[in-house]
């Protein structure tokens, strides 16, 4: 089976591949770049807070609306336009650091803005890649498990170090290395092959389409468990986080090397997960391998918790790494093969900006609990919410609703295709296979 989808992938995917991962080394590059930039500006704790949820906010402002004009426009400009407005803006933070007139405001704009072009090139790109390989489940999870690879390997190993040394040779290095990257996406994104562009939902104002969007996602249990399981790991993982560090420190005795080497062990758990996801998928099913990598994920956690030493943290957190990486390869990909082309964007936002939203009540969380209590009850509290999760969507993302709504994609696609008076029954399966759609 392995060796027909590696037939199957055109040479655009190639293309695409390349311009994410030339990306997502820039992205890591100025990831590890802006905080360092901001610190030499200032050392208030909340000038530097507000340069980090900068990037965050687009997401929350303009997640759903973000999502229904992605699927307005044509998808591959999108991509394309939003790389070559962040090359450009880079510009700008690099001459002003040249100058030494950078500021922590123009930071904060620059990160804001920088998440906004993210917020239309991941959406578009989610939603151009079955335009581009078709819906077939183990097409896009090898596609998917190869561009998540990528990703954590360009932005997770290379790109953080590159930028700290690129730093060093100059304040406007690292800014300019990442405009670079984002030109390079945009020349190769605009050479991929062009998709057909969804039917416009005729009369409908953008606020409407946009509330249609989730609308969809929480009327579809399998969707709407898809959904949450980012947004209520974003809870437990950023409550982890906020504390990670002062637990290493304090109950590890890990000191700066040493939790870069944690963090490290984590993102190479993440590359293993990417790169088993579609054996997990079709050995247990895509619903089962779901529900195992979330219990993965929770007991890890409550691993990392319990560790008596910094060996046992660092596998616990290369464990929870794989089940997040193979988590992040499935559900997209069968998003992807159920979700109508014309909703694809407005879903893929929804799903983001729930997880997005739900990442500050994390480090509130975290903060709270280890203030309150002690450094190892955040830890224990995220391996709760992440088990409890777990046994909440197992039913909604089962193996037997999963086959059952990629049952009704293929029937009405193929309804589509030809025409024929078969939609009504197709459309009928789907709401039998999906309880809550009406």
């Amino acid at each position: 089976m392995t060796s027909d989808v590696k037939e199957m992938l055109p040479s655009g995917f190639g293309r695409l591949w390349t311009a994410q991962t030339v990306s997502s080394l820039g992205d890591g590059v100025t990831h590890a770049a802006l905080p360092l930039l901001a610190l030499t500006l200032t050392r208030n704790p909340m000038a530097l807070a507000v340069v980090a949820a900068a990037g965050t906010l687009p997401w929350l402002l303009f997640g759903v609306l973000g999502g229904a004009l992605v699927d307005r426009w044509d998808r591959r400009r999108t991509m394309w336009v939003a790389d070559a407005a962040r090359a450009v803006l880079l510009v700008l933070p690099a001459v002003a650091a040249a100058l030494d007139v950078l500021s922590i405001p123009l930071l904060a704009a620059v990160a804001f803005l920088l998440g906004l072009g993210g917020l239309f090139f991941d959406t578009a790109a989610t939603a151009y890649l079955p335009d581009l390989l078709g819906r077939t489940p183990a097409l896009l999870e090898r596609a998917n498990s190869r561009l998540r690879g990528a990703q954590t390997a360009a932005s997770g190993f290379a790109g953080p170090p590159l930028g700290s040394a690129l730093l060093a040779l100059g304040r406007a290095v690292p800014l300019l290395a990442d405009a670079v990257s984002f030109a390079l996406s945009a020349l190769l994104v605009r050479s991929l092959p062009a998709a057909p562009r969804p039917l416009p939902e005729a009369r409908e104002s953008l606020l409407r389409q946009a509330r249609a969007g989730a609308s969809y996602v929480f009327r579809d249990r399998l969707l709407l468990g898809l959904a949450l399981r980012p947004a209520v790991g974003n809870v437990a993982f950023l409550a982890v986080e906020t504390v990670l560090a002062l637990f290493a420190h304090d109950r590890l005795g890990i000191h700066t090397f040493g939790f870069g080497l944690l963090l490290t062990a984590e993102a190479a758990g993440g590359l293993l997960g990417a790169g088993i996801a579609s054996f997990l998928g079709r050995r247990l099913g895509t619903g089962t391998a779901l529900t195992c990598t979330a219990a993965v994920e929770g007991l890890a956690v409550l691993g990392l918790a319990a560790a008596p030493n910094p060996y046992v943290a660092g596998l616990a957190l290369a464990v929870c790494g794989a089940g997040m990486g193979a988590t992040m390869v499935l559900a997209p990909s069968l998003r992807q093969a159920i979700v109508p082309a014309h909703l694809m964007g407005r879903v893929a936002s929804t799903s983001r900006m729930l997880a997005m939203c739900a990442a500050p009540f994390g480090a509130f969380l975290g903060g709270w609990l280890a203030t309150t209590y002690d450094i190892r009850t955040p830890l224990y509290a995220a391996a709760g919410l992440l088990l409890t999760m777990t046994a909440v969507t197992a039913t909604m993302t089962s193996n037997r609703r999963v086959e059952a709504a990629l049952r009704g994609a293929a029937s009405d696609a193929s309804d589509a295709s030809v025409g024929g008076p078969g939609h009504r029954e197709s459309e009928d399966l789907a709401r039998e296979a999906v309880p809550g759609l009406s």
